[in-house]
């Protein structure tokens, strides 16, 4: 699947076939490209925890089950527990030695002694300040990113949700207090169609991108969008006429009880 097409069709699958596993070599291409993804000085404090909902301990599968649509969590083969380890940036100075080593920072004679004099302590004396909540959730999003493309090149759907059992999850999963979760995505292969009702609404584009100053309006080409439709990363828009049917049918198949939200 061309990259285009992956992130036209990254889309939330919500409904997942709860009565096929996910191989685990294709959860470990997620993980590996979560782990490539780009992170400020290199510090990759974007961690998980996978949970396989037929191998795990009743108790984690209790303390991640979300309290709002819940269903997903209970018929997700996998659920990845993703979390940003803050104790990842007490080891910021072996990180930037890392990248002088790669090539990657600093250039010309004495660039050791400019990281060692100049660089690691300006980043230690923002140590602390660089644990709390900001960049790093940025950086920890394009990981997710890429795992959630990486999925979809599978065939797998996913679905990332928020929980406000954060503790109970960390408890339960044995986490130490320096972890702070980010979001529960499950994993499954999906079972509604591929399109899932459609591609989702989403704001206008001139609403949203500015060129040079805010309020002008960043120039939206149309053959560009002609050219994104046709690689499938722009798609029919959500509803498609079906879909109140397929959801329908759904419900009755995985034997989700209740009507509305869900």
């Amino acid at each position: 699947m061309e990259l285009r097409e992956a992130i036209g069709r990254r889309r939330s699958f919500r409904f997942l076939r709860p009565y096929r596993p996910v191989e685990p070599e294709k959860i470990q291409r997620m993980l590996e490209a979560a782990r490539l993804a780009s992170h400020w000085g290199n510090v990759g404090s974007l961690r998980a925890v996978v949970v396989f909902r037929d191998s795990a301990s009743p108790e984690a599968l209790s303390a991640i089950t979300a309290p709002i649509a819940g269903y997903q969590i209970r018929l997700a083969p996998v659920i990845i527990v993703w979390y940003l380890d803050t104790a990842a940036v007490d080891e910021q100075a072996d990180r930037l030695r890392e990248l002088l080593k790669a090539g990657a920072l600093g250039f010309g004679e004495g660039k050791e002694k400019a990281l060692e004099e100049q660089l690691i302590p300006i980043f230690r004396s923002i140590k602390d300040k660089m644990k709390e909540p900001g960049l790093g959730e940025v950086d920890c999003g394009q990981g997710i990113a890429q795992a959630t493309l990486a999925a979809v090149e599978q065939g797998l759907g996913t679905c990332c949700l928020s929980s406000p059992n954060v503790d109970k999850i960390r408890a339960a999963l044995g986490m130490p207090e320096t972890c702070r979760i980010v979001v529960l995505q499950t994993v499954g292969y999906p079972a509604e169609s591929p399109e899932a009702g459609g591609q989702r609404p989403r704001q206008p584009f001139e609403d949203l991108f500015h060129m040079n100053r805010y309020g002008e309006p960043f120039p939206r080409d149309a053959k560009v969008v002609g050219e994104l439709e046709r690689d499938l990363m722009i798609q029919p828009q959500a509803p498609l006429p079906w879909r109140e049917k397929e959801l329908e049918f759904l419900q009755n198949a995985l034997g989700i009880k209740g009507h509305g939200l869900l």
